[in-house]
């Protein structure tokens, strides 16, 4: 990975089917239950598009400044393996980045992992060393992560 490239990764072990898993994560209706970004802007304007869940389907958000804006596209979804998105935030900057969820089964659980890759823009580079994209986003996708296990775990 370049200098100028990302990687947040973090990942957990969940009691559930990867079939379970899998549906939490390549449906955006279904994002609500565990998203650690649902309720930072109680205003949030959403806009559903395309199928229901699988590749095509998108979620499209507008915000406060916390909330931001931007678009989700699911671009592969392997049942019970993986859901890969292209996510591009328009605010409060732009960036363009690949997500990326691996859902693993290992002897009755399954191990789920959640990366995000991507560019780091000229702020980053700049400011990197007091702000990691690790950093900013490493918390809220280990509180995610926590959610979307209980969710998986109730089902």
């Amino acid at each position: 990975m370049s200098s100028n490239t990302f990687l947040v990764e973090r990942s957990t072990v969940v009691e559930a089917t990867p079939e379970t898993v899998h549906a939490l994560i390549d449906n955006f209706h279904r994002w609500e239950s565990w998203s650690p970004y649902e309720g930072v802007d109680p205003d949030l304007t959403k806009t559903f598009t395309g199928p229901e869940a699988g590749v095509g389907a998108s979620y499209s958000w507008s915000g406060n400044r916390k909330a931001g804006a931007g678009t989700m596209t699911v671009t592969e979804s392997v049942p019970g393996r993986t859901v890969v998105l292209d996510l591009h935030f328009t605010k409060p900057f732009t960036a363009q980045n690949v997500t990326t969820f691996s859902i693993e089964p290992q002897a009755g659980h399954t191990v789920l992992r959640w990366q995000m890759t991507g560019q780091q823009n000229a702020f980053f580079r700049l400011f990197g060393f007091l702000f990691s994209m690790d950093k900013l986003v490493g918390k809220d996708f280990e509180k995610g992560l926590a959610s979307l296990k209980a969710r998986a775990e109730e089902a």
